[in-house]
Order: structure tokens, then C-alpha cells, then sequence
């Protein structure tokens, strides 16, 4: 009688130690499954700002390509490019006149001194995207690019 005794203690004891490692392991699958969402939103944010950088740095490369393609080489004043791109990416590219300088002895069958002239420029386009313009928010990006380039032409104070 001793050991029924005994052997029904012990089953109660039991019950309620399995009640209390049930609850632990939920506690811990919960911690996990939390941690878990908030390193795929985490994952989610910084792909969104890659993509959105990678865009920003394509507007910026299309405004140097239209920069370019106007052929619009103003030694006098400074040549301002607004291409429009995308609906939040704002685009500028500015063609500056740097300096005038002979053409290179070798570069060219005509040499230095045969009244031709290398007029060197800088173009520099500046993209920036704005999720909601007028604020600050993390989706927000901007890139500039800079590209120099000279043009041959007759030796004169201006292209």
C-alpha cells in the first residue's frame, strides 16, 4: 500500500513538470519565430534601398548620356541637361568649360601648332530620388557622376 501511495505522488509531480517544459518550448519557438521576422523585414529594407541605389545610379549615367548626346559645347557659359527620367528621380547634368590647350604632338596627324585647338570640358549629372518629396525617408537615394572630356576644334578663344 506503501508504494501505491507513492507511485501516485510521483504521476502528479510528473503532470506538472510536462505542463511547464510545454510552455518553455513555446516560449523559445516564439523568441525564435519573432527574431526570424524581423531579420527578413530587415533583409526586405535592405534590398528595397539596394534596388533604389541601383536606380538613382542608372538616372545619374542617363543624364551624363544626355549631357553628351546634345552636343552643345559652350566654352562661354555653362550647359545645363534636366532629362526626365522617372517619376520620383530628379536628374541635372551641367557641361563646364575647363580650359584650351594644343592638341598633342602625336594624337593627331595635323600636330601641335597647326591652328587646332583640344577644348577640354566636365560633365557632371546628379540623380536623386525621393520617395516622398519634400521629406526625409529612409527609401531616399542620390548619386553623382562625373565624366571628362575634351573636343578638337580650330585654335579660337571659343568653340
Amino acid at each position: 500500500m506503501n508504494s501505491k501511495f507513492q507511485l501516485l505522488i510521483e504521476r502528479k509531480r510528473q503532470r506538472g513538470a510536462a505542463l511547464i517544459v510545454g510552455l518553455l518550448l513555446l516560449v523559445v519557438i516564439t523568441i525564435l519565430a519573432v527574431s526570424g521576422m524581423n531579420t527578413a523585414t530587415t533583409e526586405l529594407a535592405m534590398a528595397r534601398n539596394d534596388q533604389t541605389y541601383e536606380n538613382v545610379f542608372q538616372s545619374a549615367e542617363t543624364g551624363l548620356e544626355a549631357a553628351l548626346a546634345q552636343g552643345n559645347w559652350n566654352t562661354a557659359a555653362n550647359v545645363v541637361v534636366t532629362p526626365t527620367v522617372g517619376t520620383y528621380d530628379v536628374v541635372s547634368a551641367t557641361i563646364q568649360f575647363e580650359d584650351t590647350t594644343l592638341v598633342p604632338d602625336q594624337a593627331f596627324s595635323l600636330g601641335a601648332g597647326s591652328g587646332i585647338s583640344a577644348f577640354h570640358f566636365q560633365a557632371i549629372s546628379s540623380a536623386e530620388y525621393r520617395f516622398n518629396p519634400g521629406n526625409i525617408t529612409d527609401r531616399d537615394a542620390t548619386a553623382v557622376h562625373t565624366q571628362a572630356f575634351y573636343v578638337v576644334g580650330p585654335d579660337s578663344p571659343t568653340l
